[in-house]
C-alpha cells in the first residue's frame, strides 16, 4: 500500500491550483498594466477545473474525464504559454491558444485512440511539452528585452517540459482502480506526476509575480532617471553618471570635457512658433546630440532648453570637435526655415579646471555666457 493517496493528491491539487488561480488574478486586479498575471490565473484556475473533471472517471460519464477534462488541461497549459508571450511583449495568440485542445478533440473521434488509454497519455503529453517548448521559445527569443530576471521561469518551463517529454515513452496511463487502490505499477508515476504539477504551478506563480515587480521597479527607476520629453537622462541622471565617469578618468590620469549647450533664442522660438515646436526643437538637438557622442559619454538635459555633456578620455582639441559637429547638425536640421535653430556650447577640459564636477559645470557656464555675448552660434573653450 502506498502512502500517497491519490485521490487525496487529487482533491489537494484542485484546491492549490484554484487558490494559486485566485491570488493571481487578484494580483492582476491591483497591477492591470500586467495582462500576462490574468492569463497566469486563468491557467491556473482551468488546470483545477481540468484535474476536477479527469477525476471524475469510471461515473458512467466518461466523455466527461477523457474528453472535456483534457480539452480544460490543454487549455490551462495555452493560457502558461499566452501568460509568458504576453510577458514578453507579444500579442495572444487565439489559434495557438486553441490548437491543442482542437487537436485533442479530433483524436477522440477515431475509437481506436479514444479507448486507448497509453495513446491519450503520449498525446496529451506531447501536446503539453509542445506548449511548454512554445513557453520556452517566447523566453529565448525575449532574452534582451525582459528587463527581468527570466531564469527561475525558464528553468522552471524546462524541468516541467522535459518531464511531458519523459512521459510520453515512459507512461502508459493508470486505470481508476489502481488509482484508487493506490497500488500498481503506475501509481508512483502519477504520483510524482501530481507533485510536479502542484510545484510547477506554485512555482511558476512566484517567479512570475517576482519578474512582474522586478520589471516595474526597473522602469520606474528609469522613468525617475530620464527626461520624459526628449527621453535622455534628466539632471540627476547626468550627475550622478557625470561624477562617476569624471572620477574613473582622474583614477586612470586620462582628460576629460564638459560641453554645456543652450539652445538660441528658444523663448523666441515658442513665442512665435508655439510650445509644440519647441519641443520638437529640444527632442531634436537631444537625438541629434546622441547620434554624435559615443555611448561612454554621459549627456543629459539639465534645465529647460539646456543640455550637458561629458566626454571621457578627450582633451580640449577633440572635444571641441564634437561641439562644432554637435552645433553644426542641430542648425543645418530642416525642421524650421535656416537661421531659426541654433546651440551655443560653453567648453571646458579637466586639464585646466581638474575633475569636480561643480567647478566644470561652473567655468562651462562662463564660457556658455561668453558664446552668448559674441553672437550665438558658436562654440566657447573656457581659458
Amino acid at each position: 500500500m502506498t502512502l500517497l493517496h491519490i485521490p487525496t493528491l487529487l482533491l489537494v491539487s484542485v484546491f492549490i491550483f484554484c487558490l494559486m488561480g485566485l491570488l493571481s488574478l487578484h494580483a492582476w486586479l491591483r497591477e492591470t498594466r500586467e495582462r500576462c498575471l490574468a492569463y497566469l490565473g486563468s491557467m491556473m484556475l482551468l488546470a483545477s477545473l481540468g484535474i476536477l473533471l479527469v477525476s471524475l472517471r469510471g461515473l458512467g460519464v466518461d466523455f466527461v474525464p477523457l474528453v472535456v477534462g483534457n480539452v480544460v488541461l490543454l487549455l490551462s497549459a495555452a493560457m502558461n504559454w499566452t501568460a509568458m508571450r504576453v510577458f514578453a511583449g507579444r500579442p495572444p495568440s487565439v489559434p495557438g491558444m486553441l490548437a491543442g485542445a482542437a487537436t485533442w478533440l479530433a483524436l477522440c473521434l477515431l475509437p481506436g485512440f479514444f479507448e486507448s488509454l497509453p495513446l491519450r497519455v503520449a498525446a496529451y503529453s506531447a501536446l503539453a511539452a509542445g506548449y511548454g517548448g512554445l513557453t520556452l521559445l517566447e523566453f529565448w527569443r525575449s532574452r534582451h528585452s525582459l528587463e527581468a530576471s527570466y531564469l527561475p521561469a525558464l528553468t522552471l518551463t524546462a524541468l516541467n517540459t522535459l518531464f511531458y517529454c519523459v512521459r510520453i515513452f515512459t507512461d502508459t496511463g493508470i486505470g481508476l482502480e489502481q488509482a484508487n487502490a493506490g497500488s500498481g505499477e503506475g501509481v508512483p508515476f502519477f504520483s510524482f506526476m501530481l507533485f510536479e504539477s502542484m510545484l510547477y504551478i506554485v512555482g511558476i506563480g512566484y517567479v512570475t509575480l517576482a519578474m512582474v515587480k522586478e520589471r516595474a521597479e526597473r522602469q520606474l527607476k528609469a522613468a525617475a532617471y530620464s527626461d520624459p520629453l526628449t527621453g535622455i537622462g534628466n539632471r540627476r541622471s547626468f550627475m550622478l553618471k557625470s561624477e562617476k565617469l569624471l572620477a574613473d578618468c582622474k583614477r586612470r590620469k586620462t582628460a576629460a570635457a564638459l560641453l554645456l549647450c543652450d539652445l538660441d533664442h528658444f523663448k523666441h522660438l515658442n513665442d512665435t512658433f508655439g510650445h509644440a515646436v519647441g519641443d520638437q526643437a529640444l527632442i531634436a538637438f537631444g537625438r541629434v546630440t546622441t547620434q554624435i557622442l559615443r555611448p561612454v559619454d554621459v549627456f543629459g538635459r539639465i534645465g529647460g532648453e539646456e543640455f550637458a555633456c561629458v566626454l571621457g578620455d578627450s582633451d580640449a582639441a577633440s572635444a571641441l570637435a564634437v561641439a562644432e559637429r554637435i552645433r553644426t547638425a542641430f542648425a543645418g536640421l530642416t525642421l524650421l526655415e535656416p537661421g531659426f535653430l541654433s546651440v551655443s556650447i560653453g567648453l571646458v577640459a579637466t586639464e585646466e579646471s581638474g575633475y569636480e564636477l561643480s567647478r566644470l559645470l561652473s567655468v562651462a557656464d562662463e564660457a556658455l555666457y561668453e558664446a552668448k555675448g559674441k553672437g550665438r552660434n558658436r562654440v566657447e573653450v573656457a581659458c
